[in-house]
Order: structure tokens, then sequence, then C-alpha cells
């Protein structure tokens, strides 16, 4: 195997991760616009991404090869777990809330 192949089956490898991140990170910050405004896209992508990529990796270890339903859904629940401890941690600080008007 060349180094240039070797390349294509890491970023193969990690792609669906990635791929995952990216869109679990655009539908949260559609679907809760207000409550991840202190929040950007790009660090929801990024941290979802990397424990998505470390899922695969356990995933792999664990069932010694990759391609199993299994390991996806430990990839999906790795994102998920990693975009909502960032959403609950940073969520809520930068959000002020509307003043009341008084009559």
């Amino acid at each position: 195997m060349s180094p240039l192949d070797a390349c294509w089956h890491l970023l193969n490898f990690f792609a669906p991760a990635f791929c995952v991140a990216c869109l679990t990170a655009a539908a949260s910050k559609l679907l809760w616009r207000s409550e991840l405004r202190a929040v950007s896209w790009r660090r929801l992508a990024l941290w979802g991404a990397g424990a998505g990529a470390l899922g695969s990796v356990i995933a792999v270890v664990l069932l010694g090869r990759d391609g199993k339903m299994t390991g996806y859904g430990l990839m999906l629940l790795a994102v998920a777990a990693a975009q909502t401890v960032v959403s609950l941690r940073t969520g809520t600080k930068g959000v002020k809330s509307k003043p009341s008007r008084q009559p």
C-alpha cells in the first residue's frame, strides 16, 4: 500500500464521523437557535467530529473491523454526547434575556 492509499483509507475512515458531526451541529443550531446563540457552529462540529472519530477507533478496537452497524451506532452516540456536553456547558452563558416591557 502506498502512502497515498493509506491517506485515502484514513480519510475515508474518519469521513462519516466528520459528516455526521457537521450535520448534527447544523441541525442543532437550526432547532435551538436562541439557546445555542453563544456556541459557534464550528465548535459544535469540531467537538462532535473528534468524539465521533474516537468512537470509530474504539469500535474498530472492540469489534475487530470497520463497517459494522454497532460501530456506526457508537460513533453516533459519541457525536451526540459531545455536542450535548458542549451545548449544555456554554449554551446559556451569553444569552441575554429580553427586557420585559411594562406599560
